[in-house]
């Protein structure tokens, strides 16, 4: 697992939908998913610290466990299938830990109000995470020669590169000059 932060929330030049980019704590690398927009003005509100007349959807359902006795202790992209990212909520409840399974962008939304971490599984990151060069901030790829051993790319299946498309589309219409000095 490695532990990611919010770095903003993008439109999608090519179809105006929304993309969260979450950045790794200790590199440079970035996770972009796809998310509603309304999760998308969720996560915004949080970040940009709005105030909203009445509670959001988020706010109400961490509201729901804090009364209930629990505690959302962090969130974990786990999964990317089919185009389709997977997370869970790590909720503890009387001493015991309850992964709950849900969208991401629902929760990194409870996320960034809970304020507990984030983090994404190495598989997700290998599938679909994205790496600037420090020297000429483009799209890097890591090779598998000189990476160390932990850091090495798992091989990715032809069919889940042709099923990334979008997110390669994507990608490719970022400019990069917004991602440089982080």
């Amino acid at each position: 697992m490695k532990q990611m932060t919010v770095d903003s929330i993008r439109v999608s030049p090519m179809n105006y939908q929304r993309v969260v980019i979450l950045r790794e704590n200790d590199s440079d690398r970035y996770l972009p998913i796809w998310i509603g927009p309304a999760e998308a003005d969720a996560i915004a509100v949080k970040l940009q610290d709005l105030s909203v007349p009445r509670p959001l959807t988020h706010d109400l359902l961490r509201e729901v466990i804090d009364k209930l006795g629990g505690s959302i202790r962090h969130i974990l992209v786990n999964d990317l299938q089919n185009d389709t990212f997977y997370a869970t909520i790590s909720i503890e409840v009387n001493g015991a830990q309850e992964d709950i399974d849900c969208r991401p962008s629902d929760a990194v939304a409870l996320a960034v109000r809970a304020q507990v971490p984030i983090f994404a599984n190495e598989s997700v990151l290998d599938k679909a995470g994205i790496q600037l060069d420090k020297e000429t901030g483009k799209l890097s790829s890591p090779s598998e020669e000189g990476q160390p051993p932990g850091e090495r790319r798992t091989e990715v299946k032809e069919e889940e590169l042709e099923g990334m498309s979008a997110f390669t589309d994507f990608i490719d219409s970022l400019d990069l000059e917004d991602f440089e000095n982080r």
